[in-house]
């Protein structure tokens, strides 16, 4: 069994997180020692590394939870899964397109300023 601290350094995941995630319901609520402390077990060390790979990969916390239902029934369909996985890929593209604009405007006007004074500078 790992203390709260423990879990959070063998998982990279801060402890005010977990506490969060147990409230959001990611997490069950931890078993408790006889001096009220938290503790954990291997399966919830790994429900935590899934939750903050996750959240890595941007999903959100209602995603994460409907991945977590679905994983308790090992034998549905992994249709729900692949969707909640395009949804999020479709997302990330959408940002690299606009981070690429971005890129492109600023690469232009930080090489059309050509000077020196405030009053004839392109970029303001």
């Amino acid at each position: 069994m790992l203390t709260i601290g423990d879990l959070s350094r063998t998982t990279g995941v801060k402890v005010p997180t977990i506490r969060y995630y147990e409230q959001m319901g990611l997490m069950e609520a931890a078993e408790r020692s006889q001096g009220n402390q938290r503790r954990y077990s291997a399966p919830e060390k790994e429900r935590l590394s899934f939750i903050r790979h996750a959240r890595e990969l941007g999903l959100t916390i209602e995603a994460i939870r409907e991945l977590i239902q679905l994983s308790a029934h090992p034998e549905r369909r992994c249709d729900q899964a692949d969707r909640i996985a395009t949804e999020q890929l479709k997302a990330v593209r959408e940002k690299i397109g606009k981070l690429q604009r971005l890129e492109k405007e600023l690469a232009r006007i930080s090489t059309s300023c050509f000077g020196e004074q405030i009053k004839d500078c392109y970029v303001i």
